[in-house]
C-alpha cells in the first residue's frame, strides 16, 4: 500500500482539484482507455458495485447527495467510495452545482490512502465513457453535427474529449433554458476553433440535422417527448438519464453501461421498463458493444444512458493517484491515523 511498511500506519495524500486537472489536461486519450478498461474489467465480472446511495432532503427536494462504493480488480485492484452531491440552486450562489470527494482504499487492509477532489474525476469520467460510447456507435470519431442540451460542465467536459480525439464535425447546435449559458457555451467553442456554432431557439432544433446529440441538463422529469426526433437515426448521449419521455426510449435501440444500476431512480429507462413491464427495449450494454457481442442497427437511432459506474471513478481516480504520486504532488499526511487510532 502507498505510504505503507510494516512499522508503520499508512499516509494519506490529498490530491485537489487543480492536482486533477493537470493530470487530465493533455491526457485525454490517456483517460478515454483507462475507462474502456474499466468497463472491460467490470464485464468480465472482476469488480463489485453496491447500489448507489440517495440522501435526499425534505426541505430541498432538488437536491441530493450520492454514494457510489466500487470495488475494480485485474489490473487496477482498488476500493474506494465516491460521495457527489448535487444542489441545483447553486450556481444562484455564484458556485458549482456539484461538489465531490472520492476515498481510495488499499484492498489488502482497508485503509484509504487518498482522499481527491472529484468533480473533475466525476466529470472526466462521465465524459470520456460518453464518447466512448459515441465512437462506438457511429464507428469512427465523426459526426457531421452536434446538438447539445444543456450547456454546463459535463458539456464542456465533452467537447474537450471530442476536441482533443480530433472528432471531425462540422457544427454544433446548442440549446439551453438559460439562453445566456448556451451563448456563453457558444462563444467558448467558437474561441476554441469550433465551426458553425448556432445557439437554438428550442430543444427540437438541437435535434434536427444533428448525428449525434448530447443530453447533459439538470432534469428531473422527462421534458422531450417527440419519438419524430429521432427519425433521422442519430446517437443519443443520455447523459442525464432523465430527459427523454418512454416513448423516445422505445422508438431507439438502447444501449447502457450496466442494466440493473440503469433501470431505477426514475431513470428514462425505468420510466420504460414500468411502462412495458419488461426490459427487452434495451439492447446492451457499452461493454458489450466494444466486444461485438451486441451492435446498432443501421438506420435506427441509438441511445446510450450510462448511469455512472462507480467503479469508473476509482479507476480513473486511481490513475490520476498515480501519476500525483509518482511526482510527489498533492499533500501527504504521513500521521493521518497515528497512534491514536491503535
Amino acid at each position: 500500500m502507498p505510504g505503507q511498511n510494516a512499522l508503520t500506519m499508512p499516509a494519506l495524500r490529498v490530491v485537489s482539484g487543480a492536482d486533477v486537472l493537470r493530470r487530465v489536461d493533455g491526457n485525454r486519450a490517456v483517460c478515454l482507455d483507462v475507462i474502456r478498461r474499466g468497463y472491460l474489467a467490470h464485464a468480465a465480472d472482476e469488480s463489485s458495485i453496491p447500489h448507489s446511495s440517495f440522501l435526499r432532503f425534505p426541505h430541498q427536494p432538488s437536491s441530493r447527495i450520492i454514494s457510489l462504493p466500487a470495488y475494480l480488480g485485474g489490473e487496477f485492484d482498488v476500493a474506494g467510495i465516491k460521495w457527489i452531491a448535487s444542489f441545483p440552486d447553486n450556481p444562484n450562489r455564484g458556485i458549482p452545482r456539484a461538489s465531490a470527494v472520492l476515498l481510495l482504499n488499499d484492498t489488502e487492509t482497508g485503509y484509504p490512502y487518498a482522499c481527491m477532489e472529484s468533480s473533475v474525476i466525476s466529470a472526466t469520467r462521465t465524459a470520456a465513457s460518453a464518447v466512448l460510447g459515441a465512437e462506438a456507435l457511429v464507428g469512427g470519431r465523426e459526426a457531421r453535427r452536434v446538438g447539445i442540451v444543456g450547456t454546463g460542465l459535463i458539456a464542456g467536459h465533452v467537447w474537450r474529449f471530442l476536441r482533443d480525439l480530433n472528432w471531425q464535425t462540422s457544427g454544433f447546435r446548442l440549446f439551453d433554458s438559460e439562453r445566456t449559458h448556451a451563448e456563453r457555451f457558444g462563444r467558448m467553442l467558437t474561441d476554441q476553433g469550433a465551426q458553425d456554432v448556432v445557439v437554438v431557439d428550442n430543444v427540437a432544433q438541437a435535434f434536427t440535422d444533428c448525428d449525434l446529440v448530447v443530453l447533459t441538463t439538470v432534469s428531473g422529469e422527462p421534458h422531450i417527448h417527440e419519438p419524430e426526433l429521432l427519425a433521422h437515426a442519430p446517437v443519443v448521449l443520455h447523459l442525464s438519464l432523465r430527459d427523454l419521455a418512454p416513448d423516445l426510449i422505445l422508438a431507439a435501440q438502447n444501449f447502457t453501461d450496466d442494466v440493473d444500476h440503469a433501470v431505477r431512480e426514475r431513470t428514462s429507462l425505468h420510466l420504460a421498463e414500468q411502462l412495458t413491464g419488461n426490459r427487452d427495449f434495451i439492447d446492451g450494454t457499452l461493454a458489450e458493444v466494444l466486444t461485438g457481442t451486441a451492435s446498432r442497427e443501421p438506420g435506427r437511432a441509438a441511445i446510450f444512458s450510462p448511469f455512472g459506474l462507480g467503479v469508473l471513478d476509482i479507476a480513473l481516480g486511481k490513475w490520476v493517484y498515480d501519476q500525483v504520486a509518482a511526482d510527489d504532488d498533492g499533500t501527504e499526511i504521513p500521521d493521518f491515523f497515528g497512534d491514536a487510532v491503535r
